[in-house]
């Protein structure tokens, strides 16, 4: 336990370049490629397993006597604190939101694709007065599903069980399992409707027009608001503009294009596509972000990386990476 307290304290210490390597070397952890540990940020467990892309950002402290998995391309944001006696999984592509608390005496699981939102409380453990005096005490796991978002300010209690594709809206307090597919608010939590009567059918047209959307919003907040580039060309389909010396093209490539109609970048500027093109794959070396299988390629492109980064922060498109 001295040791463990020890090594927790020196991974706090450690710039963020050496925090995986001091993981493996001491805690025997496994640790994927590209994973981040922020600063003054610390992870302690008996068993440690970090994803690839997986990231701990700065301030978090995750403090556990069980299992700590974080699965690939998953954040946990900064200043959360994560502590307890039993194991904490979380699956690929999900997050944990800043200011979380996850008390982990019982296990914690997390599937595929979900989300906690900022400073939203995971309890497994529920006591202070004294059990021989007659109080109660709630000691059970909590279990979180696939395609699961838990907004902001929510409070999960000692034994929930959240089912598949169900959205917790801001501020809920959740005393009771939900059932797959639901929609639900409140203090206590209730189901409000079914999550097929607010998700929209998206046939490929509609996903064309989505993307549409995302292509004028990026270059409204990112390119022109954040960067403050003033010479953005808006075409049809296409966004061009000069960025560090260089001309970069945004591409969509909707459903109905022909892969005979793809066009091939020049010397002098450079190709960003945006498709939405189910059956095709793109030659080696393009700057290709895939809508419909939602997979994108790594690349250290400033522009290619701020478009991925902006789709997965403002409409939840989380791409798989591949080398």
């Amino acid at each position: 336990m001295t040791m463990r307290m020890l090594l927790f304290g020196l991974i706090f210490l450690l710039p963020p370049a050496l925090k995986p390597w001091a993981l493996r070397r001491f805690c025997n952890a496994r640790i994927g490629r590209r994973v981040s540990i922020g600063w003054f940020a610390s992870v302690m467990a008996r068993e440690i397993e970090l994803g690839d892309y997986a990231a701990v950002r700065a301030g978090t402290l995750i403090r556990l006597d069980g299992k700590f998995r974080l699965g690939r391309q998953s954040e946990i944001a900064n200043f959360c604190l994560i502590y307890g006696a039993a194991d904490l999984e979380i699956g690929d592509q999900c997050y944990i939101g800043p200011q979380c608390l996850i008390n982990c005496d019982e296990p914690v699981r997390m599937g595929y694709y979900s989300a906690l939102g900022p400073r939203t409380m995971v309890f497994t453990h529920g006591s202070f007065l004294p059990f021989t005096q007659g109080y109660w005490v709630k000691l059970a796991g909590v279990t979180i599903g696939n395609y699961v978002w838990c907004a902001a300010g929510v409070f999960l209690h000692p034994g929930v069980e959240i089912g598949d594709e169900t959205f917790v809206n801001s501020r809920s307090v959740v005393t009771q399992s939900i059932p797959p597919g639901s929609v639900v608010e409140g203090n206590p939590a209730r189901v409000i409707q079914p999550m097929e009567a607010v998700r929209r059918k998206m046939s490929p047209r509609r996903v064309d027009a989505a993307l549409q959307q995302v292509l004028k919003d990026f270059a409204r907040v990112t390119l022109e608001r954040e960067w403050g580039l003033t010479d953005v060309e808006r075409l049809p389909n296409r966004l061009a503009f000069r960025c560090k010396g260089r001309r970069y093209i945004i591409v969509l490539m909707p459903s109905s294009t022909s892969p005979d109609a793809i066009p091939a970048p020049s010397g002098d500027e450079t190709l960003v596509y945006l498709a939405n093109l189910p059956d095709y794959t793109p030659p080696p070396g393009m700057l290709w972000l895939d809508a419909a299988a939602l997979s994108a390629i790594e690349s250290n492109d400033p522009v290619y990386e701020a478009l991925r980064i902006f789709m997965q922060r403002y409409y939840g498109m989380r791409f798989t990476l591949r080398g």
